[in-house]
Protein backbone atom coordinates (compact mmCIF):
# COMPACT_ATOMS: atom_id res chain seq x y z
CA UNK A 1 0.00 0.00 0.00
CA UNK A 2 1.19 3.59 -0.85
CA UNK A 3 1.48 6.19 1.51
CA UNK A 4 -1.56 7.91 0.35
CA UNK A 5 -3.08 4.94 0.52
CA UNK A 6 -2.80 4.13 4.03
CA UNK A 7 -3.26 7.59 4.87
CA UNK A 8 -6.87 7.68 2.96
CA UNK A 9 -7.65 4.89 5.14
CA UNK A 10 -7.09 5.69 8.28
CA UNK A 11 -8.67 9.07 7.75
CA UNK A 12 -11.51 7.21 6.96
CA UNK A 13 -11.40 5.20 10.01
CA UNK A 14 -10.25 7.66 12.66
CA UNK A 15 -12.43 10.85 11.13
CA UNK A 16 -15.39 9.49 12.95
CA UNK A 17 -17.72 10.57 16.25
CA UNK A 18 -16.08 7.47 17.89
CA UNK A 19 -13.48 9.58 18.24
CA UNK A 20 -14.87 12.08 20.29
CA UNK A 21 -15.82 10.67 23.26
CA UNK A 22 -12.47 10.85 24.84
CA UNK A 23 -10.55 13.87 23.03
CA UNK A 24 -10.43 17.44 24.10
CA UNK A 25 -12.52 18.28 21.16
CA UNK A 26 -15.59 16.75 22.81
CA UNK A 27 -15.25 19.57 24.98
CA UNK A 28 -16.66 22.30 22.38
CA UNK A 29 -18.51 19.68 21.61
CA UNK A 30 -20.91 20.46 24.60
CA UNK A 31 -22.41 23.74 22.78
CA UNK A 32 -23.83 25.22 20.40
CA UNK A 33 -23.41 28.62 19.93
CA UNK A 34 -20.53 29.32 17.97
CA UNK A 35 -18.65 31.98 20.55
CA UNK A 36 -19.28 29.26 23.19
CA UNK A 37 -17.36 26.77 21.22
CA UNK A 38 -14.99 29.12 19.84
CA UNK A 39 -13.80 29.61 23.63
CA UNK A 40 -14.11 26.47 25.03
CA UNK A 41 -12.51 24.97 21.62
CA UNK A 42 -9.29 27.50 23.08
CA UNK A 43 -9.24 26.72 26.19
CA UNK A 44 -9.29 22.44 25.35
CA UNK A 45 -6.27 23.02 23.22
CA UNK A 46 -4.50 25.17 25.20
CA UNK A 47 -4.77 22.60 28.25
CA UNK A 48 -4.53 19.69 25.70
CA UNK A 49 -1.22 18.08 27.73
CA UNK A 50 -1.11 15.42 29.94
CA UNK A 51 -3.98 12.97 30.90
CA UNK A 52 -7.16 12.98 28.97
CA UNK A 53 -9.05 12.26 31.70
CA UNK A 54 -7.73 15.42 33.38
CA UNK A 55 -7.62 17.76 30.66
CA UNK A 56 -11.28 16.95 29.91
CA UNK A 57 -12.28 17.27 34.04
CA UNK A 58 -10.08 20.88 34.28
CA UNK A 59 -12.17 22.11 31.21
CA UNK A 60 -15.65 21.01 33.07
CA UNK A 61 -14.58 22.68 35.88
CA UNK A 62 -14.06 25.81 34.09
CA UNK A 63 -17.59 25.36 32.65
CA UNK A 64 -19.00 25.13 36.03
CA UNK A 65 -16.95 28.28 36.69
CA UNK A 66 -18.48 29.88 34.41
CA UNK A 67 -21.96 28.80 34.61
CA UNK A 68 -22.19 26.85 32.11
CA UNK A 69 -22.28 29.61 29.67
CA UNK A 70 -18.65 30.94 28.83
CA UNK A 71 -19.84 33.90 26.34
CA UNK A 72 -22.22 35.26 28.72
CA UNK A 73 -20.04 34.79 31.16
CA UNK A 74 -16.74 36.18 29.42
CA UNK A 75 -18.72 39.04 28.42
CA UNK A 76 -20.49 39.95 31.36
CA UNK A 77 -18.68 39.35 34.14
CA UNK A 78 -17.46 41.73 36.53
CA UNK A 79 -14.43 41.64 38.97
CA UNK A 80 -16.32 40.20 41.98
CA UNK A 81 -17.25 37.46 39.86
CA UNK A 82 -13.77 36.38 38.88
CA UNK A 83 -12.94 35.67 42.81
CA UNK A 84 -14.48 31.60 42.02
CA UNK A 85 -11.32 31.83 39.73
CA UNK A 86 -8.79 32.19 41.67
CA UNK A 87 -8.53 28.14 42.92
CA UNK A 88 -8.31 27.14 39.44
CA UNK A 89 -5.30 25.34 38.61
CA UNK A 90 -4.37 23.28 35.49
CA UNK A 91 -0.65 21.91 35.89
CA UNK A 92 1.70 25.50 34.58
CA UNK A 93 -2.11 26.96 33.75
CA UNK A 94 -2.09 29.20 36.62
CA UNK A 95 -5.29 31.65 37.91
CA UNK A 96 -2.61 34.44 36.76
CA UNK A 97 -3.13 33.08 33.15
CA UNK A 98 -7.04 32.18 33.86
CA UNK A 99 -7.46 35.83 34.68
CA UNK A 100 -5.76 36.80 32.09
CA UNK A 101 -7.51 34.50 29.44
CA UNK A 102 -11.13 35.73 30.42
CA UNK A 103 -10.02 39.49 30.32
CA UNK A 104 -8.58 39.29 26.83
CA UNK A 105 -11.86 37.65 25.52
CA UNK A 106 -14.13 40.27 27.37
CA UNK A 107 -11.91 42.69 25.70
CA UNK A 108 -12.03 40.85 22.30
CA UNK A 109 -16.19 40.24 22.61
CA UNK A 110 -17.20 43.32 22.99
CA UNK A 111 -15.61 44.77 19.67
CA UNK A 112 -15.79 41.44 17.53
CA UNK A 113 -18.38 38.73 16.87
CA UNK A 114 -16.17 35.91 16.19
CA UNK A 115 -13.14 34.37 17.31
CA UNK A 116 -11.65 34.15 13.44
CA UNK A 117 -11.15 37.96 13.49
CA UNK A 118 -8.08 37.59 16.32
CA UNK A 119 -6.45 35.25 13.19
CA UNK A 120 -6.72 37.29 10.41
CA UNK A 121 -3.38 39.06 9.60
CA UNK A 122 -2.07 40.46 6.28
CA UNK A 123 1.44 38.45 5.56
CA UNK A 124 4.34 39.40 4.89
CA UNK A 125 6.67 38.47 2.01
CA UNK A 126 5.05 35.75 1.03
CA UNK A 127 3.80 34.41 4.74
CA UNK A 128 1.28 31.25 4.83
CA UNK A 129 -2.09 32.60 5.92
CA UNK A 130 -2.05 30.65 8.62
CA UNK A 131 1.42 31.47 9.37
CA UNK A 132 0.61 35.19 9.67
CA UNK A 133 -2.40 34.51 11.42
CA UNK A 134 -0.97 32.89 14.55
CA UNK A 135 1.61 35.17 14.73
CA UNK A 136 -1.03 38.12 14.73
CA UNK A 137 -3.10 36.10 16.97
CA UNK A 138 0.04 36.52 19.53
CA UNK A 139 0.30 39.92 19.63
CA UNK A 140 -3.02 40.63 19.28
CA UNK A 141 -3.53 38.04 22.54
CA UNK A 142 -0.94 40.10 24.57
CA UNK A 143 -2.10 43.66 23.29
CA UNK A 144 -3.85 44.31 26.13
CA UNK A 145 -2.17 46.68 29.13
CA UNK A 146 -0.36 44.78 31.72
CA UNK A 147 -0.13 41.49 30.29
CA UNK A 148 1.63 38.57 32.52
CA UNK A 149 4.86 37.52 31.25
CA UNK A 150 4.08 34.26 32.25
CA UNK A 151 1.01 33.29 30.53
CA UNK A 152 2.64 34.26 27.28
CA UNK A 153 4.15 30.58 27.45
CA UNK A 154 0.69 28.96 26.71
CA UNK A 155 0.35 30.71 23.40
CA UNK A 156 2.96 29.87 20.54
CA UNK A 157 3.83 31.50 17.77
CA UNK A 158 6.22 30.41 14.23
CA UNK A 159 7.66 33.82 15.18
CA UNK A 160 9.37 31.61 17.74
CA UNK A 161 10.09 28.77 15.81
CA UNK A 162 7.05 26.66 17.82
CA UNK A 163 5.12 23.71 16.18
CA UNK A 164 2.07 25.48 17.64
CA UNK A 165 0.73 22.04 18.12
CA UNK A 166 -2.33 23.40 19.67
CA UNK A 167 -3.16 26.37 17.98
CA UNK A 168 -3.22 24.55 14.85
CA UNK A 169 -5.27 21.67 16.75
CA UNK A 170 -7.61 24.76 17.69
CA UNK A 171 -7.83 25.95 13.81
CA UNK A 172 -7.93 22.73 12.52
CA UNK A 173 -11.53 22.16 14.54
CA UNK A 174 -12.60 25.58 13.69
CA UNK A 175 -11.92 25.62 9.87
CA UNK A 176 -12.17 22.32 8.69
CA UNK A 177 -15.48 21.20 7.25
CA UNK A 178 -17.10 17.89 6.07
CA UNK A 179 -19.46 16.03 7.21
CA UNK A 180 -18.14 13.65 9.33
CA UNK A 181 -19.57 15.00 12.34
CA UNK A 182 -15.61 15.91 14.17
CA UNK A 183 -14.23 18.99 13.44
CA UNK A 184 -16.66 22.05 13.55
CA UNK A 185 -16.21 24.18 10.10
CA UNK A 186 -17.58 27.69 11.68
CA UNK A 187 -15.20 29.29 10.24
CA UNK A 188 -15.63 31.18 6.83
CA UNK A 189 -12.69 33.26 5.73
CA UNK A 190 -9.99 30.95 6.58
CA UNK A 191 -10.09 28.12 4.61
CA UNK A 192 -8.64 23.62 5.17
CA UNK A 193 -6.16 24.68 2.54
CA UNK A 194 -4.82 27.12 4.62
CA UNK A 195 -4.62 25.10 7.56
CA UNK A 196 -1.01 23.05 9.32
CA UNK A 197 -0.84 19.86 10.69
CA UNK A 198 -0.94 19.65 14.60
CA UNK A 199 2.87 18.07 15.08
CA UNK A 200 3.13 16.26 18.75
CA UNK A 201 5.71 13.50 19.52
CA UNK A 202 3.41 11.20 17.90
CA UNK A 203 2.03 12.44 14.92
CA UNK A 204 5.85 13.43 14.08
CA UNK A 205 6.46 9.56 14.95
CA UNK A 206 4.57 7.91 12.56
CA UNK A 207 5.23 11.06 9.64
CA UNK A 208 9.14 10.03 10.21
CA UNK A 209 8.37 6.49 9.58
CA UNK A 210 6.53 7.50 6.51
CA UNK A 211 9.30 9.71 5.33
CA UNK A 212 6.36 13.07 5.61
CA UNK A 213 9.21 14.76 7.61
CA UNK A 214 13.16 14.66 7.47
CA UNK A 215 14.00 17.67 9.34
CA UNK A 216 16.09 16.99 12.50
CA UNK A 217 14.14 19.39 14.87
CA UNK A 218 10.53 19.53 15.92
CA UNK A 219 9.60 22.90 14.97
CA UNK A 220 7.88 25.48 12.52
CA UNK A 221 9.73 24.34 9.70
CA UNK A 222 8.88 20.61 10.56
CA UNK A 223 5.66 21.27 10.72
CA UNK A 224 5.68 23.14 7.33
CA UNK A 225 7.49 19.84 5.50
CA UNK A 226 4.96 17.73 6.98
CA UNK A 227 2.10 19.90 5.55
CA UNK A 228 3.58 20.24 2.64
CA UNK A 229 3.49 16.42 1.98
CA UNK A 230 0.10 16.35 2.93
CA UNK A 231 -0.49 19.18 0.31
CA UNK A 232 0.53 16.86 -1.96
CA UNK A 233 -2.34 13.99 -1.06
CA UNK A 234 -5.05 16.47 -0.79
CA UNK A 235 -4.10 20.14 -1.31
CA UNK A 236 -7.98 21.27 -0.58
CA UNK A 237 -7.92 19.22 2.92
CA UNK A 238 -4.07 18.63 3.65
CA UNK A 239 -4.78 18.52 7.42
CA UNK A 240 -7.65 15.92 7.41
CA UNK A 241 -4.57 13.80 7.28
CA UNK A 242 -4.35 14.44 11.40
CA UNK A 243 -7.02 11.97 11.98
CA UNK A 244 -4.68 9.39 10.39
CA UNK A 245 -1.08 10.27 12.02
CA UNK A 246 -2.60 10.71 15.78
CA UNK A 247 -4.41 7.91 14.90
CA UNK A 248 -1.64 5.50 13.80
CA UNK A 249 0.47 6.89 16.56
CA UNK A 250 -2.29 6.68 19.52
CA UNK A 251 -4.45 4.45 19.11
CA UNK A 252 -2.73 1.62 17.41
CA UNK A 253 0.68 2.70 18.76
CA UNK A 254 2.46 1.53 15.66
CA UNK A 255 5.71 2.86 13.89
Amino acid sequence: MDIQALLDEKHDFYNHPDFIEDDPISIPHQFTRKQDIEIMGLFAAVFAWGQRKTILAKCQELIHLMDGTPYEFVYHHEETDLKRMLSFKHRTFHPTDLLYFLRFFQYFYHHHNSLEEAFIHPPNNGQPLIEAGLTGFRHLFFSLEESPDRTKKHIASPEKDSTCKRLNMFLRWMVRRDERGVDFGIWQRLQPSDLFCPLDVHVERVARSLGLVTRKTRDWKAVSELTEHLRQCDPDDPVKYDFALYGMGVMEKTM
